[in-house]
């Protein structure tokens, strides 16, 4: 958990986090030459940034080949975004954006994590989710936390339109909460340690593992359609190398993941710290067992599913059409 002393520092950084930030070479015929240019995207929390953080420590992009030029944003949406756009190569998302790959958007290339940081909060004194009901409650747009608060709802037998829903991004709804100005979010760890720090009387709602094991809620690393092509096949295979040993290391030295993530993005080490204990981890070997068994499809089926309950997505989509498992497995 941050301290009050932390929070401005935190706040900060998660107000600059959208701004690309070339963490890596910057791009030039000089350093282009010493390997292919990747355009990579990350989410300034811990499952957002740990394996980018984790390459640029341990040199893995110069190992395989790959000029990286790493870029923050505040959200997956964003990044899909920004993969259509041809602004970027790959991208991080959470479980909340997993829809967007679903309708095409996007190619899956990695899984991540299983994930259950995320958080619907209420100022003191709101006991329950009915509650809530005619009160404002902020979300970033299409991302965990506003599918988490959609769940919630639900299950309490309520409806979105029985909120004041606002949509912010992560760091407004920080500042927008400590100042009492939302009765409620749906948002994620860090970001909840970091209102605790200066409001430890909120309360928890509702988390991802309410809704565990019939859901899991799955993170993963994208691609934009056009990679997903034999031509392509090197850059992806490079890319794919890198996550799975960043992830491999990360698996075996988490505290020191924490403190390369920490010192990469300049955050306070304790919110880090504290969002790595609410994830599932698996070795690069699992999850390629986990994709040929099934495992894999079987949880994206389920989001997919849950996604079709939401109103996000139309169908059923077979998770091979945009998860390039194969391409892992290789």
């Amino acid at each position: 958990m941050t301290s009050p002393s932390n929070t401005g520092g935190r706040r900060r950084f998660l107000q600059t986090a959208a701004a690309a930030a070339v963490l890596g070479p910057l791009a030039s015929p000089r350093v282009h030459a010493q390997g292919q240019r990747v355009r990579f995207g990350y989410i300034g929390d811990f499952l957002g940034a740990s394996l980018v953080a984790v390459a640029n420590k341990q040199e893995l992009w110069k190992k395989h080949g790959l000029v990286p030029e790493v870029k923050g944003f505040t959200n997956g949406p964003i990044q899909i975004q920004a993969l259509g756009t041809g602004d970027l190569d790959f991208g991080y998302i959470g479980p909340g954006a997993l829809w967007l790959p679903m309708s095409g958007r996007a190619k899956l290339v990695a899984i991540n994590a299983i994930g259950y940081s995320d958080r619907v909060i209420a100022q003191a004194g709101i006991k329950s989710l009915a509650e809530l009901k005619g009160r404002t409650v902020a979300v970033p747009e299409g991302t965990s936390g506003d599918m988490l608060l959609r769940l919630a709802l639900a299950k309490a037998g309520m409806r979105i339109e029985d909120i004041k829903r606002v949509t912010m991004d992560p760091a407004t709804i920080v500042s927008a909460f400590i100042s009492r100005q939302v009765d409620g979010a749906g948002i994620w760890y860090p970001h909840v340690a970091t209102i605790k720090a200066r409001l430890p009387d909120l309360v928890e709602l509702a988390a991802n593992k309410d809704f565990m094991p019939k859901n899991s809620f799955p993170s993963a690393f994208v691609m934009r359609n056009e990679l997903d092509a034999d031509a392509q096949a090197p850059l992806v295979s490079a890319v794919v190398r890198v996550l799975k040993e960043a992830n491999d290391w990360r698996k075996a030295n988490l505290k020191e993941a924490v403190d390369a993530t920490a010192a990469m993005l300049g955050a306070p080490k304790a919110s880090l710290e504290a969002e790595s204990g609410y994830a599932q981890y698996y070795s690069s070997q699992e999850l390629a067992l986990l994709t040929r068994d099934g495992t894999v499809d079987s949880w994206l089926a389920g989001m997919n599913e849950l996604f079709k309950g939401l109103g996000r997505v139309a169908e059923t989509v077979d998770p091979k059409k945009y998860y390039a498992g194969a391409r892992y497995i290789g």
